[in-house]
């Protein structure tokens, strides 16, 4: 069983909506893990149709910059749900904590790259793939040394998919007037420049609080 002071903060978990659902695949024997899985196949999707963007033909990319917005939506669910029926549900294992966090940082690196490759800027997708690893792993290196665990932001996982999801939805909305391009390369450099703070911040934390501590 998790660690409930641990969990993601999510006023999601609350609404009848999300218990309904979680419930139906609990009743339907999906695990966790199964859920946690399917959240780097909706990733990988959302990565490859945002790679497409700055190659395709004109309203093909609108529909890839859709399809993309709609895949990282589908993996935020995914994160949502396999923790609701693992916690909730009573269907955690041993190897929760496993398939909790590896398949998230695969899926970030799939989507940020990808986005990367579509605003045309493949370097500034890895170095937000790499920050958001970084991002993560502060917040485990603090929970290692007994820490709450922090999910400060400002660009922290709902953080990087909710500002990824809506520069597709506006570079769609506007392709016909502006190079979608554009639009997904001022997103991309906001969340790096989020990200940047998110590391400093989480960083400025566990150092004063180990130097409280020791």
């Amino acid at each position: 069983m998790a660690d409930l002071k641990n969990r993601r903060p999510l006023k999601s978990r609350d609404t009848g909506w999300a218990q309904a659902i979680s419930g139906r695949l609990a009743a339907a024997n999906i695990t966790p893990n199964q859920i946690s899985a399917a959240s780097v196949v909706f990733a990988a999707f959302a990565g490859a149709c945002f790679a497409g963007v700055d190659r395709s033909a004109p309203g093909l990319d609108i529909a890839l910059l859709l399809a993309g917005a709609g895949f990282v939506q589908l993996r935020l669910l995914c994160n949502l749900f396999d923790g609701m029926v693992a916690v909730e549900a009573g269907r955690g294992d041993a190897t929760g904590p496993f398939w909790n966090e590896v398949p998230d940082r695969l899926a970030d690196v799939l989507i940020l790259v990808g986005f990367g490759f579509g605003a045309g800027v493949t370097s500034a997708g890895w170095a937000a793939a790499c920050l958001a690893v970084l991002i993560s792993y502060l917040r485990a290196f603090g929970a290692s040394l007994g820490q709450a665990m922090d999910f400060s932001g400002p660009m922290a996982k709902q953080h990087r998919m909710a500002a990824v999801t809506i520069a597709a939805i506006l570079a769609a909305s506007l392709a016909l007037l502006l190079d979608p391009t554009g639009v997904l390369q001022l997103a991309l450099w906001v969340v790096i420049l989020g990200e940047i703070l998110t590391a400093f911040r989480r960083m400025r934390r566990i150092y004063l609080r180990m130097k409280h501590t020791g």
